[in-house]
């Protein structure tokens, strides 16, 4: 079950939605099914109902008027509860309902139990699978209801009763999400033809440029850069800015002014103080030039190694590198080819959740990927896909982590994100890997070589052999396997490391997993004492960059193509 509180000043319009025939005619034989009192009109069950809800207000609004003449009535006096259930639920009667209103009326101070000044409420059911709750916020006694954090104890109340009466568990929040579109949002959005609304389609806008800016200022000049996206700045008086708001172009209100959301508003990680403390711990790069390392080869390493820092680290220097790997997510789209960027704007959109939680951030301890990431915005990934592939195999690595993580803490929304974003990169990662696993297996090796290494395969992973030899992908790690022999590793040294670095159990392909860590090792390491650093650039490699291109008119290019 969930509840969603809202307040207002108009009872008499309240109650008329109630009872009325809904914005879609969605309102079925709307009824009361409790009240303060048990003896409340229901202008549902009699046959003048305009008279009887009349009634209804004016039993509702008794102790507000008299609020009213000493001066003491809130302004805000309505308190609105829809209790929802879950779509999995079966049909709960009316008496069941009505203890289920009683009982979130009293636990969130609105008429606690045994307490003969409670506020006047009634509980309005107008459809199978939700009920509404009305009431006034004044007291018998005249003072104003004691409610403060009434979502939160609402909803503590309808977890015990999701538990007692059978119900499905709803997965519940920590109060670190997005703000979610509102009716009015998602109607205006259905009416001018469009699939996101102004806030989403703003909110993507904003990470992506978070994710490849290297300053505050230069956030808000690639958003100034971006196509449809109006920018506005407030700074002090000494110049420095202060805060920031977006607005999306033709997106206007009944006066024609354009509708601006403030940094908070598009998520709470948005603001610019948050902003500034994230590109605070960005490492800065080298300039591009020759020998310099590979920023892709340095994003790889860096994320494969999430997993374990996860295990390892405290929670707030984990928090910082989901939040980081969260950035990198944001800014792929920009880097990969046409096909593969719904997937992985999908994969960036599902994880945004996990991104953050009640845990603060320590964001220095993800300096190296936040550089890694921005410096590959300045070269372009290596032609043969290969590079493209294996980021997106650790990506998945550190998804599967990120849900493990999140589930053992009971972040519910956040471990849920984080198994949605793998299921959207590992679509990406099969469409990315196929071109350069084909060139792999297309100079497999001779026929006695494939044998020696299968005998090998058989004594390192045993479990897994006979699955391994059936993968398509066999093919392409015995090629990995020569191609290493070849620069003088040893192949059963690199199948045991490749296979100890996490479990195959749960590997898709096995082969496939194996070829790539087999790539990550032989990068890392010489073939016999390490010769190269983590982010070493092999000379084959760097004949394929490209010149690199400007930083910020890439960026806003990129951006702008997003749009």
């Amino acid at each position: 079950m969930i509840s969603k509180i809202s307040s207002g000043k108009d009872t008499a319009g309240l109650i008329r939605y109630l009872y009325g025939p809904g914005r879609a005619n969605e309102h079925t034989d709307p009824h009361l099914v409790a009240s303060w009192d048990g003896f409340a009109p229901d202008p549902g069950r009699t046959d003048n109902a305009t008279a009887t809800r009349k009634l209804l207000v004016a039993d509702l609004d008794l102790h507000l008027k008299q609020a009213r003449r000493l001066g003491r009535a809130p302004k805000h006096h309505v308190w609105h509860c829809s209790i929802r259930a879950a779509p999995e639920d079966r049909t709960l009667s009316d008496a069941e309902w009505a203890i289920i209103a009683r009982r979130v009326v009293a636990a969130t101070g609105i008429a606690p139990d045994g307490d003969a000044d409670g506020c006047r409420w009634v509980a309005v059911r107008h459809a199978d699978d939700h009920i509404h709750i009305a009431a006034t916020t004044v007291r018998g006694d005249l003072r104003p209801a004691r409610h403060w954090n009434d979502y939160l104890t609402a909803d503590k109340e309808l977890v015990a009763i999701e538990t007692e009466y059978g119900l499905q568990q709803v997965v519940r929040g920590d109060r670190t999400a997005a703000k979610r579109p509102t009716r009015a949002e998602q109607e205006k959005t259905r009416r001018n033809g469009r699939t996101t609304t102004a806030r989403e389609c703003l909110r993507t806008t904003a990470r992506t440029a978070v994710s490849v800016a290297t300053s505050p200022e230069e956030f808000l000049t690639i958003l100034t850069a971006t196509d449809n996206v109006l920018v506005e700045t407030q700074r002090f008086p000494s110049g420095d800015l202060r805060g920031y708001k977006l607005a999306l172009k033709g997106d206007t209100n009944a006066a024609g002014e354009p509708i601006w959301y403030s940094g908070s508003k598009l998520a709470p990680d948005l603001t610019l103080p948050k902003i500034q403390q994230r590109l605070e711990g960005t490492a800065p790069q080298p300039d591009p030039g020759r020998g310099r390392p590979s920023p892709w080869h340095q994003a790889i390493t860096t994320t494969e190694r999430i997993p374990q820092l996860l295990d390892q680290a405290d929670a707030e220097a984990a928090q910082a590198h989901l939040a980081a790997f969260g950035e990198a997510l944001d800014a792929l789209p920009l880097l990969t080819p046409q096909h593969l960027r719904p997937q992985l704007r999908q994969a960036a959109s599902a994880f945004e959740r996990a991104t953050r939680s009640r845990t603060q951030a320590e964001h220095h301890h993800a300096r190296t990927l936040r550089g890694a990431v921005r410096a590959m915005l300045r070269e372009p990934a290596p032609k043969d896909g290969a590079a493209l592939a294996m980021l997106l195999d650790a990506a998945l690595l550190v998804a599967f982590a990120a849900a493990r993580w999140h589930h053992l803490r009971h972040h519910d929304q956040q471990t849920t994100a984080a198994q949605q974003t793998q299921l959207h990169l590992q679509a990406a990662y099969d469409q990315a890997s196929a071109a350069p696993l084909a060139a792999l297996a297309h100079r497999k090796p001779s026929a006695p070589t494939t044998e020696r290494f299968g005998t090998l395969v058989r004594e390192s992973v045993p479990a897994h052999a006979q699955q391994i030899f059936d993968d398509p992908a066999w093919d392409a790690l015995a090629t990995a396997l020569a191609d290493a022999e070849t620069a003088g590793h040893q192949p059963a040294t690199l199948i045991r490391q490749a296979a100890d670095q996490r479990t195959l159990d749960d590997a898709r392909s096995p082969a496939r997993t194996l070829t790539w860590r087999i790539h990550r090792l032989t990068q890392r390491t010489g073939p016999t004492v390490p010769a190269h650093t983590a982010t070493d650039v092999a000379p084959s490699h760097r004949a394929q960059v490209a010149s690199p291109a400007p930083h910020q008119s890439t960026t806003a290019e990129a951006l702008r193509r997003r749009r």
